[in-house]
């Protein structure tokens, strides 16, 4: 079989999908699971416009954190903890056990350890400048 290989900057769905579905059925006949499930908690205004929120997903017992964000003037209220709370809660509902995330030193590395999470891995430089935090979480519906 002869093969060609394209550089892209397209973002193109479609072919994002032909490159993970055969990843998940990979992953499927080597573990045996099959539990992934997306997770969403959305902060609105008034007038119902997304305004921030909590994005990951629950796969392998794990939540995931993907993207966490709070207004800058709402910071400070409790959102974010909420917000994590929730998403952990939920997790335990999936039968989750652990939490992970990363997050840069710029962003919240002190606001997930004072969730508990804990840094398990650091990418140096990345961006240039600063670092890049992995942060993980044993679940326990005692808080």
């Amino acid at each position: 079989m002869n093969v060609s290989i394209q550089i892209s900057e397209a973002a193109d769905e479609a072919v994002r999908e032909r490159i993970r579905q055969p990843l998940i059925e990979y992953n499927l006949l080597k573990t045996k699971v099959s539990d992934y499930r997306p997770l969403a908690l959305v902060v609105s205004d008034d007038s119902g416009s997304v305004i921030g929120g909590l994005w990951g997903r629950t796969a392998y017992s794990w939540l995931f954190t993907e993207l966490l964000f709070v207004p800058e003037a709402l910071r400070g209220q409790g959102i974010g903890r909420d917000l994590m709370l929730r998403a952990e809660e939920e997790a335990l509902v999936r039968g989750c056990h652990s939490a992970w995330l990363d997050t840069y030193e710029f962003q919240a590395r002190g606001f997930y350890e004072r969730m508990g999470y804990q840094c398990f891995a650091e990418l140096p430089d990345y961006p240039p400048g600063f670092g890049r935090y992995f942060m993980k979480k044993a679940l326990s519906r005692w808080k």
